[in-house]
């Protein structure tokens, strides 16, 4: 029987409106109604559920930094090599000389008093080409020996290198001018190079 109309089919706006069983029939449609939602709901096959996915943020793109790095400069160091000293071959070859160049104590003519100790030094060049060595010796060659040996030993020196000669003399009691002089000797005795002097005044 339509829920909504009366029973002889007309449909519900133009039925005539009984109010006596409208209550019952309202109820009866809407319990029908719910129970074909329910049963239309319990066949029907279960919704598969969607799973959640996160919406993927692209990583920035990162450019890469080219990084270019100063080139160290080469430095080549060419090694000077030593100069290389030659002995002498035969000394018998060699030549001897000395070159005075100056007075490093007691100048020419010096006042001094009686018996004082007189510290002389010379600055000389071996001007030859002979080294010289414990054999070459500085000779007294004549004046006033002044208390000093009658030799001493030369100061060892390669050729073309200065060397520093010292004597020490002893002025005399007596007043008066004084020279001593000295000369160098090779290993045979022979002399050469500049005579070197003290010369002094005695009061």
């Amino acid at each position: 029987m339509p829920c909504w109309g009366d029973p002889l089919g007309r449909p519900f706006f133009i039925m005539s409106l009984d109010l006596r069983h409208f209550p019952f029939r309202v109820s009866r449609c809407w319990f029908t109604f719910v129970l074909g939602l329910v049963l239309a709901s319990a066949c029907s096959p279960a919704s598969t559920p969607t799973p959640f996915r996160p919406p993927t943020i692209q990583a920035p793109l990162i450019e890469p930094t080219f990084i270019i790095h100063p080139t160290q400069e080469v430095v080549v160091i060419q090694s000077t090599p030593l100069p290389t000293i030659f002995p002498t071959a035969n000394p018998e070859e060699c030549v001897n000389n000395l070159t005075f160049i100056e007075d490093l104590t007691i100048p020419d003519n010096m006042f001094t008093t009686f018996g004082l100790t007189l510290d002389k030094q010379w600055l000389v060049e071996n001007s030859g080409t002979c080294n010289w060595n414990s054999n070459y010796r500085l000779k007294y060659i004549g004046g006033a020996s002044l208390s000093a040996p009658e030799e001493v030993a030369l100061y060892p020196a390669r050729a073309g290198t200065q060397a520093t000669i010292q004597i020490l003399f002893t002025a005399p009691f007596t007043e008066g001018v004084y020279e001593s002089a000295w000369q160098a000797t090779d290993p045979n005795g022979t002399a050469f190079g500049d005579p070197i002097y003290i010369r002094i005044s005695v009061q």
